[in-house]
């Protein structure tokens, strides 16, 4: 590299650049613009400038040389490794620490602590709870312990887990509010449409206390359990999540949590999407105003008589795109299969003004039959089994007890056998699809919207399944609330992370290989990848502009990777 001096009539300026040749040709390419001629003498201070920067172009020359130099690392096949020597690091956390830097949460921190005056870096704990959460999911012992698994070292001791605990649950709605706000600088957030719904976590304890309370189980588990309600934007990033007791109407927690969203994050303007089982009229009416609007899903099933056979006749079916009024009867099995036909109308369900939409679909009937069919089979096989408490779609639902005696009368004797009544009224709904709402949108955008309530279900399949959310080994309510808070902030980033890589990748795929990016310490000379590059990783890389794939990478150059995470 050498200074390039250039002479205006007023000043001069000075360049740091070198010679690049692509192909046959050659040309010069700026490095650094130092300044003009008053800006190097600031930086030469009592040196003569033009010699303070031919020796600045000289020792620029010498680092490049150092930084490209190959390195050449002896091994002795005779000596023995130290005992207790860590030598692999993960580095996989560094692109979660980007997104969790983004988001200012440090800041949200440093503003808890001093109000707190807490002596440990809460910032430190945080983070490491929620990498953790992603990459390797386990007890706050084990976290603690595995910490420094991670490339850099914890600052923070056992026991300040559990206080940090403590405060993070004390500053819920602070952290989720401060949180949604810096999430807008980092992506662009769809929140005219926001999903709502309800999970609960089972806990290994027989005996209920007065947060974990014995409930409706999603998993068929006979544990008292908490639940949480989750709100989620239109591009499945979580928005805000409440937790609450397991014996608790999960219907009656959507609106609290709505009215703190509209105080906390100056949302007002929104539609609000939930499934069949919280769209009670109450919640309906709540956003049934001006600025806000309602889809929810309608169970053909439950709907009084008359509604239900406007939703079953074959007659006054639509198509997008046709002004022809169609009959289900006269639907073709090739030609109509991957159609969806709707019929709408306004109805009055106690004292509510509600659009009705129904949909049709002969693929989305072929789908339900053979759902049907495999819990068929599977009554079929446990007939002679015993009769256990079972869900609405239980495929024990099919079997039926009937107890006689030769001559027909009523007795001890029991048989076990298929209902084929019940089959065949379930039938009757193959194919249908309802919903309600107060808005006078396009049927067709209506049902796209509704369609995308699967991504707040894949929310809690990740939480669940992926960031292993539960067992939870903690009893004090403050604490079980702040471990569903580390979850919901790490649901937040790894969404991120994948609108970042434009979703290219499945869960399984990003989180297996963050896990697997695993980086050698060569002692006193850098740091060795220790992981298969792929075109995931080479997406990471390119995505946060930094590289950890060249085949060592210096100590400096590590350094200057960590902080740039940290910006």
């Amino acid at each position: 590299m050498k200074i390039n001096i250039t002479r205006t009539k007023n000043t001069v300026h000075f360049y740091l650049t070198r010679t690049v040749r692509v192909g046959a040709k050659t040309f010069t390419k700026t490095v650094e613009k130092l300044g003009s001629l008053e800006d190097v003498k600031k930086r030469a201070g009592d040196m003569d400038p033009y010699e303070w920067a031919k020796q600045y172009a000289i020792e620029c020359t010498r680092k490049e040389k150092e930084e490209n130099a190959d390195i050449i690392i002896k091994y002795s096949p005779t000596r023995q490794l130290e005992k207790n020597e860590q030598r692999l690091y993960n580095i996989g956390y560094l692109f979660l620490q980007d997104i969790y830097y983004q988001l200012g949460l440090d800041k949200i921190c440093e503003k808890i602590m001093e109000k707190y005056r807490c002596k440990y870096d809460l910032n430190n704990i945080l983070s490491r709870l929620i990498y953790s959460r992603i990459l390797d999911p386990a007890s706050k012992l084990r976290t603690y312990e595995e910490a420094d698994r991670y490339l850099e070292k914890k600052t923070f001791r056992l026991q300040h887990v559990y206080r940090g605990l403590e405060v993070l649950c004390k500053e819920n709605d602070y952290i989720q509010s401060e949180l949604y706000k810096n999430s807008l600088k980092v992506i662009n957030r769809k929140k005219g449409i926001l999903y709502y719904d309800c999970t609960n976590f089972y806990f290994e304890i027989e005996e209920e206390d007065d947060f974990r309370k014995y409930g409706h189980s999603k998993e068929n588990r006979p544990n008292p359990i908490v639940q949480m309600g989750l709100f989620m934007d239109a591009d499945g990033v979580p928005l805000s999540f409440t937790v609450f007791n397991g014996n608790a109407n999960e219907q009656t927690t959507m609106t609290p949590l709505e009215k703190k969203m509209i105080s906390d994050f100056g949302m007002s303007r929104f539609v609000v999407c939930t499934d069949a089982g919280l769209s009670s009229t109450v919640n309906r009416r709540f956003n049934d105003v001006a600025d806000r609007g309602f889809i929810t899903v309608q169970s053909v099933k439950k709907m009084k008589s008359h509604l239900q056979k406007y939703c079953l006749s074959p007659e006054g079916w639509h198509l997008k795109g046709s002004r022809k009024e169609y009959n289900l009867n006269d639907l073709n099995a090739n030609t109509d299969y991957d159609k969806v036909f709707y019929k709408e109308r306004w109805i009055n369900e106690d004292g509510l003004e509600q659009r009705l939409i129904v949909s049709y679909s002969l693929k989305y009937q072929e789908y339900q039959r053979n759902v049907r069919n495999n819990q068929v089979e599977r009554a079929i096989k446990t007939v002679s089994g015993n009769r256990d408490h079972m869900r609405a779609n239980d495929y024990k639902r099919f079997i039926e007890d009937t107890y006689c005696t030769d001559n027909g009368e009523v007795a001890e004797k029991k048989i076990r056998g298929i209902n084929n009544k019940k089959i065949d009224q379930e039938e009757r709904y193959d194919g249908f699809y309802a919903v309600c709402t107060n808005l006078e949108d396009e049927v067709e955008s209506i049902i796209e919207v509704n369609k995308k309530r699967w991504e707040i279900k894949e929310c809690f399949r990740i939480m669940k399944k992926e960031f292993k959310s539960r067992p939870v080994y903690m009893s004090r309510k403050d604490r079980i609330t702040a471990h569903f808070m580390t979850c919901f902030m790490a649901m937040i980033i790894y969404r991120i992370l994948e609108k970042k890589l434009g979703e290219k990748y499945t869960c399984e795929e990003l989180i297996g290989t963050l896990r697997k990016m695993m980086m050698l310490d060569a002692k006193g000379e850098g740091y060795i990848p220790a992981y298969t590059r792929t075109d995931l990783t080479d997406d990471l890389h390119e995505v946060f502009g930094f590289r950890t794939d060249r085949q060592i990478i210096s100590n400096r150059e590590m350094k200057k990777i960590c902080t740039k995470t940290k910006k």
